[in-house]
Formats: C-alpha cells, structure tokens, sequence
C-alpha cells in the first residue's frame, strides 16, 4: 500500500511504539490513540499524532480518513489475568467489540491484531502452527483468542480484511523504544536488571526439563522484526479473508543461554537462583513461521541471541541513567 493513515492503538506500549516508529518510517501518517495506562507519552514516537483515551471510545476518533488500524491495546500479563480475569474481558474482549463496530460504521476495512501464541496453551507439537490446536491455559490467552474469533466473523460477514499475528517473547530494542513493563515479567529485561545491579538474581524455574541443558526454551523475536511483521501483513490482507500468522525465529534459546548471553553482551556477573519448577511451564515453546514467510514474505532479519540482547542492553542502560541507576 502506498502512503496511508493508520490508527495504532495501544501506540505508547513497547510493541505498538515500534510498529508507529516503522509507520513512519515509511511515509505513512499515525494516529496513536492509548490511554497511558500501561505505556508511557515518551514512547509514542516522534511524527505522530497522539489521543490520550481508551480503545472503548475509538468512534469519537476513527473516521473514513483512516486506511487501518493496527490494534495493540490489550493488558498481557499472564499471573493478572488469573487473578482478576474480569479486567481482561472487559478491556481485551470489550475494547475490541467497541474497536470493530466504530472501524465498521466508519468504512475503515482494514486492521492488523497484536495476537498471541498463547492462544494455543500447552503445545501438542513442536514448532507450533496456525492447525494446531487451540486452548489457552488463562484469561488473558482465552481474550485474545475470543477476538481471533471476533476478527473472523467480521471478515466474513462484513469483508474486513484482517490479519492476527500470534507470537511468544518480543525483546530487543528499537532507538529510544524498549521494554519498561511495572511489574517487569519477561526474561530478558529481568536478567538486565540483574546486570544492573538493580536485582541481586535471576531465578531459574526448574533445570530438570528434557532440553539439552535442562532448562525452558522459548521463542524469541527482535521487535523490529515484529514490527516489519505488522507492516507486511497490512499490505498482504483481502478483504473478507482473515490470515492467522505465527511468527517465530525458526528456533528458541534456552533459560540457560539467554543468561549466559547477557553476562557475554554485558560483561557483567549475573548470579542465578534455582527454583522449583512452575505450574504450565513446557518444556519448549516454539512457533513456525512457515505461513508467515510463505503469506507475507517475512522472516526474521536479526535472529542472533546476541544482536537482540545486545539493543536491550543499550535501551536499559539509557532507562537506567535517566532514573539514576
């Protein structure tokens, strides 16, 4: 598509603010629209416009100007979601019903969703593909496969193009845009801390699983690389067709190796604790990217361990000297 106007929703957030920064980039205009309750008005890059509200009102903004719309608007945390499930339906599942009707009274017919792989809950295969079966183990899994299924619907009676793209573990960096979760539950982000003496361990939830050191393996995607993700998928959709795509890096990375990969980048000790395992932890999570590839012509352009926490690195540093860490 050339030069279009989109409206990213959830655009102050770490993946939304990348996937603006990439709209940019590309001669488009963008209208972020977030209600800051867990991103941040720095993170809306520089070139957009920006609406402080709530995905539930986007028909006090959305109108027949706009191309698209890219929807990132949703909580993700997993532990929240069991514990108060009801947050997640009304933001996740609610926010996306309102999301669909202002987009379908507007004529806007075309929308990329930041979905989940945790839509499929407990694998049954390795690597995961979009045929596999679908049973998330918790709120916040069952609310993004609940608007999978919207998305569906909509394409089929009302012609929306549209496309979900379900994934696992986003890290790495992109300028001055990165991960500042409160409470921080990725990975990543939390060995840096350790790094930065900012948390005096990383706890390792079991080292007894049948991987090659004994430790989890996941799934993890450079979020430049989702973003470009997100931009392709808006050219490739037809109406009244709704692509599911997995995107993943073809391999995962064990506990192990990202914690032995930050003390490489950070030449920083990172003191481990081992713990029980965790209820629901498989042993590998994996996602294929075959459709992705085939579909939309992407594949990951910075699959190294290395290169993805190597930007993290960097973002944390600068987040860290900003607070006076």
């Amino acid at each position: 598509m050339s030069t279009a106007k989109y409206l990213v929703t959830g655009g102050a957030g770490y993946i939304g603010g990348v996937v603006a920064a990439h709209l940019l980039e590309a001669g488009h205009r963008v209208t972020v629209l977030d209600d800051l309750s867990t991103g941040f008005r720095e993170g809306v890059p520089g070139g957009a416009d920006f609406i402080e509200g709530r995905v539930q009102d986007a028909a006090r903004y959305l109108d027949a100007s706009y191309d698209g719309v890219l929807h990132f608007a949703a909580f993700s945390q997993v532990g929240e979601s069991v514990v108060d499930p009801e947050k997640y339906w009304v933001n996740n599942v609610g926010g996306t019903m309102a999301l669909l009707a202002a987009m379908r009274d507007a004529g806007v017919r075309r929308l990329v969703f930041s979905s989940t792989a945790a839509a499929y809950g407990e694998p049954v295969s390795t690597p995961l593909t979009e045929t596999d079966p679908t049973a998330p183990t918790s709120p916040y899994g069952a609310s993004k496969l609940a608007v999978d299924h919207m998305i569906t619907g909509e394409a089929a009676a009302h012609g929306l193009a549209a496309a979900s793209l379900r994934y696992f573990n986003v890290a790495g960096a992109y300028g001055r845009h990165g991960e500042r979760h409160d409470p921080e539950s990725h990975l990543i982000p939390l060995v840096l801390q350790v790094a930065l003496g900012r948390r005096p361990s990383i706890s390792v939830y079991g080292d007894d699983y049948p991987t090659p050191d004994g430790t989890c393996v996941r799934d993890y995607i450079h979020v430049a690389d989702l973003a470009e993700a997100h931009l392709l998928a808006m050219d490739a959709i037809t109406p009244g067709e709704h692509l599911i795509c997995n995107l993943g890096n073809g391999n995962g990375f064990s506990v192990r190796e990202v914690i032995e990969t930050v003390r490489e980048v950070t030449g920083h000790p990172v003191p481990e604790v081992r713990s029980a395992r965790r209820g629901g932890d498989p042993a590998v999570l994996v996602a294929s990217a075959a459709t992705a590839r085939d579909r939309l012509g992407w594949k990951p352009s910075r699959p190294e361990l290395a290169d993805i926490v190597a930007d993290a690195w960097e973002f944390a540093r600068a987040v860290g000297t900003e607070r006076g860490a």
